[in-house]
């Protein structure tokens, strides 16, 4: 029972698919392009700042907090935005690109900012995609232990997939619903 109850929730939850939605995948797309049109190095230092962003989203409670509000007016969230600029920047101090600038300035118009980590997530996965990596993450109730992650990622790495991709990264991730069920 305990098995066709987790099939369920990772089948409704998209297993093997990130869950943003189908409007913080257009941001991500149109990212993407707009990164990709200018240069590798831009696109690279776009990704660069949006993984300091979502970093930040998830240790910074104030920024999460700002980010999740939806009561704040256009003028506060517009006011708000040189915060997540500050963290874009990081320890460098090097300029915001605009590109990333523009995708906040977007997000925060529309009232869409907290959708920004599901627009991190599919702009992360498209530049996955278009450098070949490809990323599987095993999912389980315990970590599991070193020699049976070692067969899996043996396996794995030789699926028609893993083939065709550049590189491949394997990731065992713990999930807490099936901890819970177990115990």
């Amino acid at each position: 029972m305990l098995l066709s109850s987790a099939r369920a929730a990772t089948a409704s939850a998209g297993f093997g698919r990130r869950a943003a939605s189908s409007l913080a995948l257009k941001y991500s797309n149109a990212v993407f392009n707009a990164a990709l049109q200018k240069s590798p190095q831009t696109l690279n230092k776009v990704q660069s700042e949006l993984a300091t962003v979502s970093t930040a989203l998830k240790d910074v409670p104030e920024l999460n907090s700002f980010v999740t509000n939806p009561t704040l007016s256009q003028q506060e969230r517009f006011a708000g935005l040189s915060a997540i600029y500050a963290v874009a920047e990081g320890t460098k101090k090097e300029p915001v690109s605009e590109i990333t600038k523009n995708l906040f300035l977007v997000l925060s118009e529309n009232g869409r900012l907290a959708e920004a980590q599901g627009v991190i997530e599919g702009f992360n996965e498209l530049v996955s995609q278009h450098k070949g990596e490809l990323t599987v993450t095993i999912t389980s109730a315990v970590p599991l232990p070193s020699d049976i992650q070692r067969k899996l990622e043996a396996s794995l790495k030789q699926s028609q997939a893993a083939q065709k991709a550049k590189s491949v990264k394997v990731a065992n991730k713990v999930c807490r619903m099936a901890v819970r069920a177990a115990q």
